[in-house]
């Protein structure tokens, strides 16, 4: 078999690949041939979707937020996303940097403005240009933007995380249903989450894309007018910023979207910093703590607010769009951020992927809608509505007509929200890429260009078809059953939660003082001294590991072979370290390894010698690791039956929580385990 041919078979999923291509190219093509009767379509479903199943999405998107920071602030948010002993790869503000800008970065700048001045103009209660509808502007943009966002694409992130990077399942959506349906993930079923997943994520991806080409069009517009505002310029745009997005996503997430996501929030940042000091900053101020008063105080009966006696398109058009759109690319942006997330707690992922955005989005709100009404109502600025009404993208530039620097702004406007465009494509393209390749973290370059390109595609056919209305249809059709699989996937994951308490409560280690609770008094305090003051070397705790630990595990093994329990010891010379693992098939397998840590010498060790970082400057711990990671503690120094007794201790704990676990446990740790055992040198600097 050539190596082309081996690379495609390890990398495409062909029972979702083949079913997504196919299904999207069937949808660009009939729309491409027939526009009218495509867009016609569109509307018909968009009315069916918002009248009948409108209060569904309200219940599910209250059923996200409510599960998440319950998970969050209960004692499963000190579980982490990974094993016990792992590190966040990404320092915090990359981490943030790159969530938000793969988030809804786009949005903010289409609606940042937009939308608190269509709601002053057009309230969906009250009177229309009144202080009230003011209010009213800027808590309901805080209500669609805020927790209940990030909530949908926390609970897809966290279920994924858990699942791909603490019990080694693929990075798929098909792994949130393991704790329910078992191997079947890997059939018919998760093949079809896995293309409802893809599709749900083209079609968000395809809407970001055609609000932020319509906003780069008023942009090019407005600095250059005589480039028109069209579709074909858009569709032009589309083409040119989708050919920059290729070089972003062949090289990667840490060259590519990293370094992009980082400049994104930059200028972010500074535009945003640039507004509030030219603008009514006092104003900005105030309104911010009293809108996020407000908030708070209204948010149980705005999440369920359905506009039930007062029937309009409103709430379609509005909070249905803005859920659905997020619903629809929750697979994007959740598998997105599970792939950066890796060493966090739940508590950590959830606090920041949910209120460090939402506070950044209350403030940039504040900045640019509090800006844009405080033109309208006190300096008289009320031509603003008109220009935003007839056209959403440009309302942030026709802001920036009444601030200092009004080009230079606009146009780095521009560049960012082209940067937010490429970051967007290449994210997608991203996580499109691992769903058809059942997980893959690592694929070919040419693959995640396919997506890429296809995105484009995609976004352009719809607007042809008709414009926003269409993309804003497929957004909220491709949420419905994307939705209900979230659903499913909360309950399975509060499944497994339950099941790692029942961990948590079996195997919680002794401390280590438990081991001299016994024997002659004297002897055992003396030997603890020693314990606690010694440093070692490396060939001495090497020479624990290899000489006495190995030979208690192998005393315990043949003890445990005597009574039918497969076991298997092992010795790693390269890396240090000894393992002992109970085998039991269609369980979690037992697993007890020692390992060699590296430590720097703490100061007072031997504090008349000069420091310097030399080998005689570290000393080493033979620390215990489970399957969950490791223990932090040394048993450098126990004798072979302190050793056995200490295995035996976890054993025990073991064997109580297969006890206590309901039923046969849902997944097999045998992948688990393998990543433990491969995961490189075992020496750790700390």
């Amino acid at each position: 078999m050539t190596e082309k041919k081996r690379l495609w078979n390890n990398t495409i999923l062909v029972p979702v690949f083949a079913p997504a291509v196919l299904i999207i190219l069937l949808l660009v093509i009939g729309t491409a041939s027939n526009p009218e009767l495509a867009g016609s379509a569109f509307s018909s479903i968009l009315s069916y979707i918002t009248t009948t199943f409108g209060w569904f999405y309200m219940l599910a998107v209250a059923m996200f937020l409510v599960f998440v920071v319950m998970v969050a602030f209960s004692d499963w948010g000190n579980i982490k996303l990974g094993p016990d002993h792992s590190d966040p790869q990404y320092s915090f503000p990359a981490w943030f940097a790159m969530l938000f800008s793969a988030g809804y970065g786009i949005a903010l700048l289409f609606f940042g403005v937009a939308e608190p001045v269509l709601h002053y103009a057009a309230p969906p209660a009250g009177g229309a240009e009144t202080v009230d509808a003011a209010k009213q502007a800027l808590q309901i943009a805080f209500f669609h933007w805020g927790f209940h966002i990030w909530a949908i694409y926390g609970l897809v992130g966290l279920v994924l995380a858990y699942f791909s990077f603490r019990h080694g399942l693929p990075l798929s959506m098909r792994s949130a249903l393991y704790p329910l349906i078992g191997d079947r993930i890997y059939g018919p079923i998760g093949h079809t989450v896995d293309v409802f997943a893809i599709l749900g994520t083209m079609f968000g991806i395809a809407t970001t894309l055609g609000l932020s080409v319509a906003q780069i069009n008023a942009g090019l517009n407005y600095l250059w007018p005589e480039i028109p505002v069209n579709v074909t310029v858009q569709i032009i745009t589309i083409a040119g910023v989708t050919g920059l997005a290729l070089f972003s996503v062949v090289a990667g997430l840490d060259k590519g979207v990293k370094n992009l996501s980082i400049l994104n929030m930059v200028l972010a940042v500074t535009l945003m910093v640039f507004v509030f000091l030219v603008g009514p900053s006092i104003f900005i101020l105030e309104t911010f703590l009293q809108n996020t008063g407000s908030y708070l105080n209204n948010i149980v009966e705005r999440t369920f607010n359905l506009q039930a006696y007062t029937r309009s398109d409103w709430i379609g058009n509005w909070t249905l769009f803005i859920f659905g759109w997020t619903i629809a690319w929750a697979p994007f942006v959740g598998l997105f951020i599970a792939k950066i997330s890796r060493g966090r707690t739940i508590r950590q992922f959830v606090v920041g992927v949910m209120f460090v955005p939402t506070i950044f989005t209350f403030m940039w709100f504040s900045v640019f809608g509090d800006t844009a009404l405080h033109l309208i109502m006190n300096e008289g600025y009320t031509a603003l509505i008109t220009e935003v009404q007839n056209d959403h993208a440009v309302a942030l530039f026709k802001l920036f007509e009444r601030l200092p620097f009004t080009s230079v702004v606009s146009f780095i406007t521009v560049i960012l929200i082209i940067t937010f465009f490429v970051t967007s494509s290449d994210s997608g393209s991203l996580v499109i890429d691992s769903l058809a390749s059942g997980g893959a973290m690592t694929t070919p370059a040419w693959q995640r260009a396919f997506w890429a390109i296809l995105e484009g595609v995609v976004a352009s056919v719809l607007l042809l078809a008709g414009g926003l209305g269409a993309l804003q249809t497929m957004t909220i059709a491709s949420a419905l059953p994307f939705s209900i699989i979230m659903i499913i996937a909360a309950v399975g994951m509060w499944r497994a939660l339950v099941i790692e308490g029942h961990r948590d409560a079996s195997l919680v280690h002794h401390m280590q003082a438990a081991r001299y609770s016994g024997g002659n008094a004297t002897t055992m305090w003396k030997k603890r001294l020693a314990g606690i003051v010694n440093f070692p070397n490396r060939e001495k705790v090497e020479n624990f590991i290899s000489g006495t630990a190995i030979e208690a595990m192998k005393s315990l093994q043949q003890s445990l072979v005597q009574q039918d329990w497969p076991t298997e010891v092992q010795f790693d010379v390269d890396h240090g370290r000894a393992y002992i693992e109970v085998i039991k098939p269609g369980q979690v397998n037992f697993l007890y390894e020692i390992r060699l840590r590296e430590y720097t010498r703490p100061s007072f060790a031997f504090p008349e010698m000069s420091r310097s970082n030399k080998p005689e400057d570290h000393y080493y711990r033979a620390e215990v690791f489970l399957s969950r990671g490791g223990q932090t503690y040394d048993v450098y120094g126990y004798d072979q039956q302190e050793i056995i007794g200490d295995i035996l201790d976890h054993f025990e704990k073991y064997l109580h929580f297969l006890h206590i676990s309901p039923g046969q446990l849902p997944w097999n740790m045998a992948e688990h385990d393998e990543m433990l055992h491969d995961q490189g040198p075992a020496v750790v600097k700390d």
